[in-house]
């Protein structure tokens, strides 16, 4: 499981599971729990690449990042540090 603490949101960290860049697991520590627990949902599953270019860039409430951002560079982040 890798974990990434968050910056600018109501969410603190996020923890999640890849395989064969496929998500296998997302869970989000603090945050709104609907809207986390709906973007784990909709994201487990699915390629990495994916993921990051659907969610990157997302604002929530003019704070320049948002839950689903913040997992877009999460996953970033756990790219290149694989490579």
């Amino acid at each position: 499981m890798y974990s990434y603490k968050t910056r600018g949101t109501c969410s603190r960290e996020i923890q999640f599971d890849i395989d064969n860049n496929i998500i296998k697991e997302v869970h989000f520590v603090g945050g709104c729990m609907g809207n986390t627990t709906g973007i784990s949902a909709l994201v487990k599953g699915r390629n990495v690449d994916e993921v990051i270019s659907t969610l990157k860039g997302i604002d929530c409430g003019g704070r320049g990042t948002s839950c689903p951002d913040q997992l877009a560079q999460a996953l970033t982040a756990y790219k290149q540090q694989m490579q």
